[in-house]
């Protein structure tokens, strides 16, 4: 989690007594501390640059999820602030001993504010990109009448696309990943 210091709280706590506070687990915005959404994308840049170095010398397996959320015949794309900013599906990293459904229903409450009772499994797609081997677990739901609430820190556009017609810059595995959604709809 990435804090910064605050004067004080509407309580009048100086920052410092603010650090024993529960921040909102998994989000960089943190309940006790908000920081400016330009900032933030900053950093999550410069963390992506960082890592992308990384990933170069150690040439490491990461283990991912990547989500199909749909409403009817629509299917819901994002462009990240950091990294390739082509229309890509949710997703994000797996943690150390984390399922992957887990870290599926985790990533799209982080990341969208959806709460997905129920995920259909598709696969694995295996790649590699960035100098890294990605193992990306892939899963759809249903979000029908759910309100998103895109963490702008991490996400600069969300958008419901018609599944035929899908913008012209994808993420490099949307259309592998939609495929094995649609060979899993009757």
């Amino acid at each position: 989690m990435i804090a910064a210091p605050l004067a004080s709280d509407r309580r009048g706590r100086a920052s410092s007594e603010l650090a024993h506070l529960p921040a909102n687990r998994g989000s960089v915005r943190s309940r006790a501390v908000r920081l400016p959404v330009g900032l933030c994308r900053v950093i999550y840049r410069s963390a992506y640059v960082a890592m992308r170095s990384y990933w170069f010398v150690r040439r490491p397996n990461v283990r991912g999820v990547k989500c199909v959320l749909t409403d009817g015949e629509q299917v819901l794309l994002v462009r990240h602030t950091y990294g390739h900013r082509e229309w890509d599906l949710p997703g994000g990293k797996i943690r150390w001993r984390e399922a992957p459904d887990r870290a599926a229903h985790r990533e799209m409450h982080e990341e969208l504010g959806v709460r997905v009772p129920e995920w259909s499994p598709l696969g694995l797609v295996e790649a590699e990109f960035d100098h890294r081997r990605d193992h990306m677990h892939c899963f759809s739901a249903d979000v029908s009448g759910q309100r998103l609430r895109p963490d702008p820190c991490e996400l600069a556009a969300v958008s419901w696309f018609p599944r035929r017609a899908l913008p012209s810059e994808l993420g490099r595995f949307v259309e592998r990943i939609l495929a094995l959604a649609d060979a899993g709809t009757p």
